[in-house]
């Protein structure tokens, strides 16, 4: 899905009520928050307290990639 800017004239008769949530495919926007991540931009930080749903399996996934030791 794709998202379109639009400009705030103040006119609120025209402003089309946006959903607050929007389902992504994570491979959609992980290269967008690694780049982020590596390059330290203040917006990622920003989200840092955000919650964000993903898949029991996915967090397990995530969860043992975490408890890893890094290799020698």
């Amino acid at each position: 899905m794709r998202h379109r800017l639009r400009l705030f004239t103040g006119d609120e008769a025209d402003v089309i009520p946006m959903s607050p949530h929007v389902t992504v495919k994570l491979g959609d926007i992980s290269r967008a928050l690694v780049e982020a991540n590596r390059r330290s931009r203040t917006w990622l930080d920003d989200f840092a307290d955000d919650e964000i749903k993903v898949s029991a399996d996915l967090y397990e996934v995530i969860s043992a990639y975490m408890r890893l030791r890094p290799g020698a």
